[in-house]
């Protein structure tokens, strides 16, 4: 070629190349310039992350401003199924997504509290965007869980607060352990909360935040968990490939296989000769297997575990947290909650000092959700805190739950001793107006007697009335002691029909006197559904008796209004003159003459006409257990005074302490139990004269139920049914329920606000568990302790328990209270306010009543009209 032809090939190489050249200089020269000058674009990433941040924060804040909360509170007979609880996990997942669209992530989320301050044994909140207001209102838990819109809690600031991030440590593809439904998973967390103390300061809360799994966070963790699971092959792959190789070379260069080469007559030539070693291939990874728990999408979510303690004593919200600790480890397995941070010596770098608290402290205080990565969980994985506490738990009684009691405050009715989950006991009461009517069941000698003499003798000091029927008449000298009070001693009177001691004292009362302003027709009443109910009358099987005895009384009552009208109420007729009416003709007209102008016309003339047409056996049944009871000297001078002292319905206004000790259990006693019980019954609905807020609280303690209802079964039954009107309570104490009349036994279980047994045989304990869904079954009230009962209790309207109590015992409870060196002056002044007299006395007084009553109506019917003559005289000649 010429040279002076020019080279156009190399002029088109340079004009190519010089482009690409300028390209490569610039990247050169640009990467030159960024290592020389790295901070500008340091500087600059630093800005518009911080701009952003500042964006992304101020949107959360704005979002988290516009959330809700619920508060769920359980029935006591909640225990949902598993499925219910994973619609639920469902609806708080698919609720963390209802925020605005410009709402930052870490904004969308729901939180589950469980708060604990020592007022309630746990709180169960849910707080989340308002747009799912709805949605997580209608919970799957139906009726058995009660959906509140709740306020937000504005703490009071302790002196010591520790603060910790729990995180999943172990497998991260690995579940956590999967906790049985029973019991309640949530139990370590309140056994770890049982013990708070309100009046320290004590606070525990524990909240988690769930959030929707973003997609492409969900695929970069896969992808790097099957990275991970790659090169973890491999390496395991090289390791198993560099043994199989030296076990190779080490059994070709031992002398045993050296010897069985020569015993063999082969010959190795050079290395060649050596056995060709295969090494081991890594092999394939299974999606499922390297991804675990996150190959699918389905009900995956991320959470947040945040925990704060605090308290105004030194070391308890440390130690409070360490138990939190403990019980969040129930949930490990491969993967376990392990605190975030690390320990230096005695220190712990964690959520609670510099750098992380700031930003904890933000997240708690605004409720975002930033995760770590590795807080990745399944819905049923978190079915224990995806559900307010069930059935299956075990929750402790705080002074909220069951109040302290309190000597001499009227509010409260003392019901023991419990003991805490601490240790600490605690005598516990529950509120007076609430306590309508009590039961208590167990053998003799199991405590309750001493029980409800301890709730009487604290109900008497707190200035409350009652009265204490005890036909054995142990109580009273067992409470004497502690009754002996110099402001208790007008209040008190005792009525003693045992006749004890050589000269006994007996109080009186004419259950026809009306000389205390009763209406008649009461009276009457009363006096004969005593008779019925101790006799067995009804209509039925006795219609005779019935309508001859009210007959009978109907004339004297009017008999004794005559009398108290005329100002001789000493004058007045008693139970005893039924039979002089009904056998004596003299008597019986000048009764009838005396009471013309106050008998209806109906009455008169079936003592005009029916009467006289009568047979002469007819009387008897009636006649027979009046016989009785004019037979024995204490009932005949108890019944047969004029103008007896004994009011019922007098001393439920004046707050009396009034015990009664009817003298046994035969007919005679039985006869005279019912008609005291009648005419208390009567007395507390006289009280409808009265209005709500005027009636005086008054409480009635029968002891030895077998034998009360014995004598008077419907009636004890109506006292159970009627009372609490008129703000009468009844306590009832039982060896065995089995033995009470059907409609007692009714009226005791439907209507006891508490309800408490002693140990005892398991058949007569069995009815009493199962009022209780036997938890605890008869096998563990049966082997309780003396004095131990378990109760359930109605506190706030629903009811308590049933726990386990140490019944009181009044040496130990009112030990201060015990005066017993003025025990004789208390039993003086009760026989004195119940105006008793020498029995002997009484008897002859009862014994000379006949004539008094007698010359009364004479001189009645002459200073009126001539006496009404009847057609025919019968009866008793």
């Amino acid at each position: 070629m010429d040279s002076a032809t020019p080279d156009l090939t190399g002029q088109a190489t340079l004009s190519a190349s010089g482009p690409a050249l300028s390209l490569f200089t610039g990247i050169v020269r640009t990467a030159g310039w960024m290592i020389a000058h790295w901070w500008v674009p340091a500087v600059a990433a630093l800005g518009v992350w911080a701009v952003s941040e500042v964006v992304v924060r101020r949107l959360a804040r704005k979002a988290s401003a516009e959330r809700m909360a619920l508060e769920l509170v359980p029935a006591r007979h909640f225990d949902p199924g598993l499925e219910e609880i994973l619609r639920r996990g469902v609806q708080l997942a698919r609720a963390s997504t209802s925020m605005p669209w410009w709402a930052p992530r870490r904004a969308k989320t729901v939180q589950i509290r469980l708060r604990a301050d020592g007022t309630l044994p746990l709180r169960y909140r849910i707080e989340g965007p308002a747009g799912g207001e709805r949605l997580l209102s209608i919970t799957p838990f139906g009726p058995a869980v009660t959906v509140n819109r709740a306020r937000s809690i504005l703490d009071t600031p302790r002196k010591h607060v520790v603060r910790a991030e729990f995180i999943l440590r172990g497998k991260p593809t690995a579940p956590l352990r999967e906790v049985p439904l029973v019991p309640d998973p949530l139990q370590p967390l309140i056994d770890a909360v049982c013990d708070l103390r309100a009046e320290l300061g004590d606070l525990a809360e524990v909240r988690l935040d769930i959030q929707r799994a973003p997609k492409w966070a969900l695929r970069a963790r896969r992808v790097q968990l099957m990275s991970a699971a790659r090169r973890s092959e491999r390496r395991e792959a090289q390791r198993a490939a560099r043994w199989v190789r030296q076990d190779a070379t080490g059994i070709e260069d031992s002398l045993t296989w050296q010897l069985l080469k020569l015993a063999s007559g082969h010959q190795d030539h050079g290395a060649g000769g050596r056995r060709l070693v295969m090494p081991p291939v890594p092999r394939r990874i299974e999606a499922a297997e390297a991804l675990g728990k996150l190959a699918s999408d389905d009900r995956l979510v991320r959470v947040q575990l945040l925990v704060l303690c605090a308290s105004n004593t030194e070391g308890r919200a440390e130690a409070r947290l360490a138990q939190l600790q403990a019980a969040l480890d129930v949930f490990g397995a491969s993967s376990r909650w392990a605190m975030r941070g690390w320990r230096v010596g005695p220190w712990r770098v964690g959520a609670d000092r510099w750098p992380s608290r700031r930003g904890f402290e933000r997240r708690w205080r605004l409720g975002h959700c930033q995760p770590p990565r590795a807080n990745w969980v399944r819905l049923d994985e978190l079915t224990g805190l995806l559900k307010p506490p069930t059935v299956h738990c075990r929750l402790p009684l705080l002074p909220a739950d069951l109040p302290a009691y309190r000597f001499g405050d009227p509010e409260l009715l003392l019901q023991g001793l419990y003991r805490g989950p601490d240790g600490r006991r605690r005598l516990v009461a529950t509120y007076a107006s609430e306590t309508l009517f009590e039961v208590g069941v167990g053998k003799a000698g199991g405590g309750k007697t001493e029980r409800a003499l301890a709730q009487a003798v604290g109900w008497a000091h707190s200035g409350g009335g009652l009265m204490f029927v005890d036909p054995h008449r142990d109580s009273w000298p067992r409470a004497l002691p502690f009754l002996a009070h110099d402001h208790l001693m007008p209040r008190i009177a005792l009525i003693d029909l045992n006749a004890l001691g050589s000269s006994p004292q007996i109080s009186s009362w004419n259950p026809l006197g009306m000389h205390q302003g009763q209406a008649a027709h009461e009276v009457v009443e009363a006096a004969c559904d005593g008779f019925a109910a101790a006799l067995g009358w009804d209509d039925a099987t006795a219609p005779r008796a019935l309508t001859i005895l009210t007959a009978a009384l109907t004339v004297l009552t009017s008999v004794n209004e005559a009398a108290c009208q005329a100002g001789q109420p000493e004058n007045q007729a008693t139970l005893f003159h039924v039979r002089a009416l009904l056998a004596d003709p003299g008597f019986r007209a000048a009764a009838l003459a005396a009471t013309a102008g106050r008998l209806d016309e109906e009455t008169l003339s079936w003592w005009q006409t029916v009467f006289p047409s009568l047979p002469v056996d007819a009387f008897g049944v009636v006649l027979n257990p009046l016989a009785r009871l004019a037979a024995n000297p204490v009932t005949r001078a108890f019944l047969g005074q004029p103008a007896g002292v004994y009011n019922i319905r007098a001393a439920m206004d004046s707050r009396m302490i009034v015990w009664v000790c009817p003298g046994g259990n035969g007919p005679t006693d039985r006869l005279i139990t019912a008609l005291i019980a009648r005419d208390l019954l009567r007395a507390v609905r006289s009280r409808r004269d009265t209005p709500e807020h005027q009636r005086v609280p008054f409480r009635a303690y029968f002891d030895e139920l077998i034998t009360l209802t014995g004598a008077a079964p419907e009636t004890i039954a109506a006292m159970f049914e009627d009372f609490r009107k008129y703000k009468v309570h009844v306590h009832g104490m039982t060896q065995l329920l089995a033995r009470l009349p059907m409609p007692v036994r009714l009226s005791l279980v439907q209507n006891a606000s508490t309800l408490a047994s002693t140990a005892g045989s398991r058949s007569a304990i069995a009815p009493i568990t199962a009022e209780w869904g036997d938890t605890p079954g008869p096998h563990v009230v049966a082997a309780l302790d003396r004095y131990e009962h378990y109760m359930s209790l109605t506190v706030h309207g629903r009811r308590i328990g049933p726990v386990r109590v140490t019944g009181p015992h009044l040496d130990d409870v009112f030990a201060n209270y015990a005066h017993p060196h003025q025990a004789a002056a208390l039993e003086h002044a009760a026989l004195a306010n119940a105006a008793a007299q020498p029995l002997d006395q009484l008897t002859t007084q009862a014994t000379d009543q006949l004539g008094r009553v007698s010359d009364f109506l004479t001189q009645h019917t002459a200073a009126t009209r001539p006496p009404v003559r009847l057609q025919k005289q019968t009866g008793y000649q």
